[in-house]
């Protein structure tokens, strides 16, 4: 062998080689007679035995026949190898040396026999890195190290010699010269990032087959490497992991640090996998001063392999295939403690739903020894009162600079302390399980020495993570005291910050070993409470992106009996009132443009996970514009200007008028019976029945148990009559309801039905001719929730798209397409027979309990008053036929919509504007097409909407 030990007499001889294997828990050596002839020949007489008996994942191998040379060794269950000459004459060896002492050359340290002399050479160590290496040593002191070393470095590092992806770190020569025995100790802490994988939930995946979730770790600053260490996995008491679909183990790739789930197979929608296990990786902190100033990224990836691939050839396919990443950033601030839900999606193509918490810490690692040299803490910061970093760390000395940065990791490991105790509380509140804690005291008491620091309340924990690189002169005056204060750390001995150190970070790691415990012994209970928490936050987590108003519904616009002299004196009334500089969809347009540039000028700096799918690009996210029409009385001939009654209120007050009605939430609670919730989809022109899919999956997210229906009867039926498409969607949807009615009544008591509809597009005005038919009366009190996104309630009466308006126009002639006609008022030479103007004298919104309107002022292909129900300058100075009959659709809708003093109706429109820099210079962006399509391949409005007012979708 080229590589050599430390013999006896401190001079090299040949290396003894041996091996710790360590198992996932739950695994074991198998007994003998499950060892195949074969294998037996291949390990012959090579020995394995448990570290210990309770320890039985954990083997100790060797050593190696041949190689037991020279020195004698202890293995780690304290039997002897080769050492019946130099038994210890004592408990523990007797140190020879003290520090400050010079010594020389081969002359002895301790009284032991069994330790060596100090004269090495320039040698190697190969040390497998330390984070994956969960030590059985702390070197506490030197009598320690002394006892240990010579053991460690036989049987660890040996067996470590050609382990794959492992550091060398050179051991320190010495000159056969005297030398000083003096180094300046630097606490050290590792970042552990714990990740609870629960359930896998296929919502929406196309393809059949095998798959499997990839987790990678990494510093955001570095693109290329991923630097968590997986450290441990424990799985979980997983109780449908059935055979047939799962395949083979998890396993840890060295080669990126990479962690992958065991593979599992989909085989139908809505199918569930519980893998129910959690990895924790670790972080070294080394190529920071003191503590992280920049975020984790948290990379998923969903690998997946065809139904018909197994054994080695499935692993190989799903390596060879990732069908989706989603990433998530944790910022630094909640670096020192996070406990926090996380959902996983993946991509539109791959709808999914994987139950994942995450749960992070800082815990101590072992000190090392560090040179003396002060810390660039200012490296991109302005001297301060005319005196310069460099000054200040010249004066302080290394031995301050390094003390200050112990005492700030001793500060961030009693803040973490803090936090994890707070969580462990909140925690055990909520699933109603005590946590015995009593026995740890209180860190303001066992740390006074810490706490009489001067600038111990100038530094927080939050200000020590993102302050090492200071942002401006505040947080480096912050600094500069600090090190001018940090003279004062001179009274405090070094064995003082170890003990602190010692002692906080001994309770912390103690602490999260509870956690991880209790956490395993509560996973669901806690998985829900983490949810719950991340559900009510997501309207302020996402406020970033939506703009909040309320407007009072008018009381009626201009009424249709008046003369035509009395409508020019109104019109001009209004006109005076309502001098907008450009038409209402550029006006919002350029409202949301406004705030999408104050968004990119925005530095987003909390606590929480951060989904990178929203905040990777803050200002290329949807922006919507929610406004709350508040009710008024039905009309009256009285009050007639619309705008007279207009008002724009702060959100805050859009947010607390959002009430329901409690009276059904009383009684629902109440009830035990079961409610069944049903959502009907219904594309537009041309469309596929799975068009919705997206806005249907964000409602699964909500409320797993809606069933909902995907119609298809008017697929490639959508050119013809709006009166048989109606017809056709009634029965659909009556067959599907009286279906799942009758199934609901099998399996218990079925209470309330909410029936609720989402359409697309002309999809709506199919679902309004649907609701007027005779067959859905029975239904219609079982109306609960109306999504209308993008359509076309009022017509093509004032389409201001030239080129859209040119197509309709070739459609209506080349091809006769009625339900073209019928949206521009074609169909009859008579506008007062037409089909919409008829359709608008029918109560299609009456029942509704709830009024969802989505538009977007970048759609052209339905005019932005129209999917808004709303008035547009084009028909306030149309005093013709056409404007009165447009008027007075207009007030047949709204009147519709307002509601009885008695209810409590929402009715909400939401603009959504995308980012059209998106869409690039094509047609579709030159007609208007590209904001009508997006409504159906972005999931992120309604992700925004439907999470911020639950209530109205549950």
């Amino acid at each position: 062998m080229q590589v050599k030990q430390v013999l006896a007499n401190g001079k090299k001889g040949t290396l003894n080689v041996g091996v710790v294997l360590i198992l996932p828990e739950g695994f074991e050596l198998a007994p003998p007679d499950r060892i195949s002839p074969e294998i037996k020949e291949k390990i012959g007489n090579l020995s394995f035995q448990n570290y210990r008996p309770t320890k039985k994942n954990i083997l100790v191998v060797g050593p190696v026949p041949g190689g037991n040379r020279g020195r004698g060794q202890i293995y780690l269950d304290g039997s002897k190898s080769n050492n019946n000459v130099y038994n210890a004459t004592a408990a523990g060896p007797e140190l020879l040396v003290s520090e400050g002492e010079s010594i020389k050359l081969d002359q002895p340290l301790t009284s032991n026999p069994n330790v060596g002399g100090f004269g090495q050479g320039d040698a190697e160590i190969v040390l497998q890195d330390p984070l994956r290496v969960q030590g059985g040593f702390e070197m506490r002191d030197l009598k320690t190290y002394l006892s240990v070393a010579p053991v460690v470095s036989t049987l660890w590092f040996g067996a470590l010699a050609d382990y794959p992806g492992v550091r060398t770190i050179p051991f320190a020569a010495t000159e056969p010269s005297f030398t000083q025995v003096r180094a300046v100790a630097m606490l050290e802490a590792v970042q552990e990032i714990a990740i609870y994988i629960h359930r896998f939930h296929n919502l929406d995946l196309f393809q059949q087959g095998w798959y499997q979730i990839k987790i990678t770790m990494r510093w955001e600053d570095d693109e290329d490497v991923s630097f968590g260490i997986p450290a441990r996995v424990v799985q979980y008491e997983a109780h449908d992991l059935r055979p047939n679909n799962i395949y083979g183990i998890w396993r840890i790739d060295d080669t990126d640090n990479s962690f992958s789930t065991q593979p599992f197979r989909i085989k139908y929608a809505r199918q569930d996998i519980h893998l129910c296990m959690m990895i924790s990786f670790n972080l070294p902190l080394c190529r920071f001063k003191v503590l992280p100033t920049t975020a984790v990224i948290l990379k998923f990836e969903l690998m997946y392999a065809p139904t018909f691939e197994n054994g080695a050839d499935l692993q190989a396919s799903l390596d060879a295939y990732p069908a989706a990443v989603h990433e998530f950033r944790i910022p630094p601030k909640a670096l020192l403690g996070l406990h926090s839900y996380c959902p996983v999606h993946f991509d539109a193509l791959h709808a999914v739903l994987v139950d994942v918490s995450v749960h992070v810490t800082l815990l101590k690692a072992a000190s090392h020894q560090s040179a003396s040299k002060v810390p660039s803490f200012f490296r991109n910061a302005e001297s301060v009162a005319y005196r310069s970093v460099e000054s200040l760390n010249q004066g302080l000395g290394g031995d301050a600079s390094v003390k200050l940065k112990n005492v700030m990791l001793i500060k961030a490991l009693l803040k973490a302390h803090d936090l994890l105790i707070e969580e462990l509380q909140k925690l055990s509140k909520a699933v109603g399980q005590a946590i015995d804690i009593s026995e740890f005291p209180s860190k303001r008491n066992s740390m006074k020495l810490i706490n009489s620091i001067p600038q111990a309340n100038q530094f927080t924990a939050e200000v020590e993570i993102s302050c090492l690189q200071p942002q401006n002169g505040l947080e480096g005056v912050n600094q500069v005291l600090a090190f001018e204060n940090a003279e004062k750390l001179r009274t405090l001995s070094k064995i003082e910050l170890l003990n602190c150190y010692h002692s906080v970070g001994n309770q912390l790691l103690y602490l999260w070993n509870i956690f991880l415990k209790f956490h395993r012994d509560n996973k669901t209970k806690i998985l829900e409470i983490l949810r719950d928490t991340w559900a009510k936050d997501r309207k302020a987590e996402w406020s970033i992106w939506m703009v909040y108003s309320k407007v009072e519904m008018p009381h009626h616009y201009i009424n249709s009996e008046f003369d035509e002299y009395s409508h020019r004196a109104v019109h001009r009334r209004v006109s005076s009132l309502w001098k907008l500089p450009d038409e209402p969809h550029q006006t919002a347009a350029t409202r949301a443009e406004l705030h999408r540039r104050s968004i990119s000028q925005m530095r987003i700096n909390n606590r929480s996970i951060q989904d990178m799918h929203i905040f990777g690009d803050p200002s290329h996210i949807p922006i919507v514009i929610v406004e709350r029409v508040m009710n008024a009385p039905r009309r009256t001939i009285s009050n007639n200007s619309y705008l007279t009654n207009v008002g724009l209120v702060n959100s805050h007050s859009f947010q607390t008028g959002l009430n329901l009605d409690s009276a059904d939430k009383i009684s629902a609670s109440q009830s035990s019976s079961r409610v069944l919730k049903i959502v009907v989809f219904v594309h537009g022109f041309q469309g596929h029945h799975l068009d919705l899919r997206l806005i249907r999956n964000q409602w699964l997210l909500l409320d797993p148990k809606v069933e909902f229906l995907m119609s298809e009867t008017n697929e490639d039926k959508t050119s013809g009559d709006f009166r048989e498409m109606g017809q056709r969607l009634a029965k659909e949807v009556v067959s599907f309801v009286k279906k799942k009615m009758d199934k609901a009544a099998k399996y218990g008591n079925l209470g309330d039905i909410k029936l609720s509809f989402v359409g697309h597009s002309i999809g709506n005005l199919i679902i309004r001719t649907a609701l007027a038919e005779s067959k859905m009366e029975p239904f219609l009190r079982y109306l609960h929730t109306y999504v209308s996104v993008s359509g076309p309630h009022l017509g093509y009466l004032y389409s201001s798209n030239s080129l859209f308006n040119s197509g309709l126009w070739l459609l209506k002639k080349l091809k006769g397409t009625q339900c073209i006609h019928q949206l521009t008022f074609t169909d009859d030479q008579d506008i007062q027979n037409t089909f919409l103007y008829k359709l608008c004298k029918k109560k299609t919104f009456d029942h509704f309990r709830h009024i969802i309107l989505l538009s977007s002022p970048q759609d052209g292909y339905v005019p932005y008053h129209s999917a808004r129900i709303e008035s547009c300058l084009a028909a306030s100075h149309d005093y013709s036929k056409k404007g009165r009959v447009f008027l007075e659709m207009l007030n047949d809708c709204l009147d519709q919509i307002r509601a009885n003093p008695s209810e409590c109706r929402v009715f909400m429109r939401c603009d959504v504007n995308f980012d059209a820099t998106s869409y690039g210079k094509n047609f579709n962006s030159l007609i208007g097409r590209a904001a009508h399509i997006e409504f159906l391949e972005s999931d992120i409005f309604a992700r925004f909407i439907m999470w911020s007012f639950p209530e109205l979708f549950q």
